[in-house]
């Protein structure tokens, strides 16, 4: 399993949606989401600001990541951004790798 973070604004009827359903029913949906791919919320948080929600789920695979992101962005309420999340072993797992690279005018 991949962990992401995941942050999402409301737009046009998603605002209303959320205003009229309440917050732990659009958390619920997600969790109804998420279990419909083999996933699983580690935490979710409204905020004030850049970002409406955000937080923490499990998923299987990348792909199941972008169906997931694909579904809740066209539906034209939700505007959902993830970032895959990695543990200090993954760091430590790449600093070990030696690829090749030139950069730009080298």
């Amino acid at each position: 399993m991949t962990k992401y973070l995941f942050e999402a604004n409301y737009v046009g009827e998603g605002i209303k949606g959320l205003m009229r359903e309440g917050g732990t029913k659009r958390r619920a949906a997600l969790v109804d989401a998420l279990n419909s791919v083999g996933g699983s919320l580690e935490s979710f948080y409204y905020a004030f600001g850049d970002t409406d929600v955000l937080g923490v789920f499990d998923i299987p695979d990348q792909a199941s990541a972008a169906a997931l992101s694909l579904i809740v962005n066209s539906s034209g309420s939700v505007n959902v951004r993830l970032k895959p999340l990695m543990t200090p072993e993954d760091i430590d797992e790449a600093v070990k790798k030696t690829p090749s690279y030139r950069a730009p005018g080298q």
